[in-house]
């Protein structure tokens, strides 16, 4: 990290100049995107340097520009050893500094969170869902053109050949490959659990500080909330949900959306469950039983309504006819 902090680029972060601020944050991306070493606590101090970058960035359109540009633009080019990390060191930075942000600039990092918020979704399940079918159709094709080789083998040799069972490595791959096709997505929730979506507050047993000689800032500890910070998530978290999903052609308009491919909606709805069941705070079981309620998971089949249906009283219809006599 020392070669780090010894280029200009560090210090060319923080400055108030807009042309040097985003000469600067090219060269970083760059040299984010070269580096596959990067402990946590060297990202955690590049992050205290973007903090500040974005903080004197000014106009709504050049505050988009570059949130879009720190998450949508970059996030998705980091190598796979950094970015579980990377994103870790965001929501401890964002969870560490959000109580100091004023008024005017606390909505132009809630847009940055909802950008991050939307491109972990880019990345681990739209990412996957397109990786997991380009393979699904590549082993499809190779399972067929061995089986034309096969079937010419079989013919040659006879009947006896031909009452063989065919192998099932494939079909047995493929179980492997989906359960662990999103254990990249659990591990990214786990850090929300941790982090921004923690049911507590405080936590007496967490340590405070780094440990003692912990060079890499592995023991750094994951701020919890605010409750700030958890409602706003709450609120545009099955918005950015949405957002990667794809529906089948017809559906898109209709009351009830069929969703297209494998989607891990209880992992994804995981975090907000959690709130609902584990927060010793009324109003964060709430606000996470609201976002649980959204019309939109019925419309795409992961949730059914269950209508009440009220008894009806036969006496409170009848007209009151006065006290007996």
């Amino acid at each position: 990290m020392a070669e780090m902090q010894n280029t200009p680029f560090m210090r060319e972060l923080v400055s108030s100049d807009r042309k040097t601020r985003d000469k600067a944050l090219d060269s970083l991306t760059l040299y984010i995107r070269s580096k596959t070493d990067l402990t946590l606590l060297d990202l955690l101090k590049l992050w205290k340097g973007l903090f500040f970058c974005f903080y004197h960035s000014d106009r709504p359109l050049t505050q988009q520009a570059l949130a879009r540009a720190l998450s949508y633009s970059l996030v998705p080019t980091l190598p796979r050893q950094t970015l579980h990390r990377f994103l870790r060191a965001f929501w401890i930075t964002i969870g560490r500094d959000f109580h100091s942000l004023d008024r005017l600039r606390l909505d132009k990092y809630l847009f940055l969170i909802r950008c991050y918020v939307g491109v972990a979704f880019e990345i681990f399940v739209k990412g996957k869902k397109t990786n997991a079918s380009t393979n699904g159709s590549n082993k499809k094709r190779k399972r067929e053109e061995a089986a034309q080789k096969e079937k010419g083998k079989k013919r040659s040799k006879g009947k006896k050949e031909e009452a063989r069972p065919e192998p099932q490595e494939d079909e047995e791959e493929d179980d492997d490959n989906s359960e662990d096709k999103w254990a990249d997505l659990s591990a990214y929730l786990s850090i929300i659990e941790e982090g921004p979506l923690c049911p507590l507050n405080f936590d007496p047993d967490q340590p405070t500080e780094a440990a003692p000689g912990d060079t890499a800032g592995d023991t750094t500890p994951m701020p919890h909330g605010p409750d700030g910070l958890r409602y706003h998530i709450l609120d545009l978290w099955i918005d950015e949900v949405e957002k990667v999903l794809e529906f089948e052609e017809g559906t898109e308009d209709s009351e009830n959306r069929k969703v297209k491919g494998d989607v891990p909606m209880d992992l994804l709805l995981r975090p907000l469950e959690k709130l609902r069941t584990e927060s010793p705070y009324k109003p964060v079981r709430v606000r996470a039983a609201e976002a649980l309620d959204d019309d939109r998971l019925v419309e795409w089949g992961f949730k059914t309504r269950e209508v009440e249906e009220e008894e009806e009283d036969d006496e409170s219809d009848q007209e009151w006819g006065g006290f007996d006599d």
